[in-house]
């Protein structure tokens, strides 16, 4: 019961975050979903960094894994707006932007994970 307490309180702090984040940059009308793309490319690096920290001399405990990462990291990203904002773009008809969108998030958030893997290594 305390592991779900601990991604419960992640989660729900990650998830606030995201939402204050667009709520900043997210244009609801139109226009780039920069709030998404930021908490979601932020989210990689910062799991990138945690699970090296993790895996390195295991120095985060399996609580603080599932607070930081299954809760916080988890909450904080967000794959469905993801999704749902490509299928606007796409019945828009605003191919550059979906391209843009998909393959900078996907290509942008592995290299922030291996960063932040490479972060929590070499220093």
């Amino acid at each position: 019961m305390k592991q779900v307490l601990l991604v419960f309180i992640g989660g729900g702090t990650g998830s606030a975050l995201r939402y204050l984040v667009g709520k900043i940059f997210n244009n609801t009308t139109q226009g780039f979903p920069w709030g998404t793309f930021s908490v979601n490319i932020i989210g990689s690096l910062l799991i990138g960094i945690l699970m090296g920290m993790a895996l390195k001399n295991s120095s985060l405990s399996e609580n603080q894994t599932l607070l930081l990462v299954t809760g916080f990291c988890g909450g904080f990203t967000t794959f469905s707006a993801f999704a749902y904002e490509n299928q606007v773009f796409l019945k828009e008809g605003d191919f550059t932007n979906f391209f843009i969108y998909t393959l900078g998030s996907i290509g942008l958030g592995l290299l922030a994970v291996f960063l932040g893997f490479f972060l929590s290594k070499n220093f």
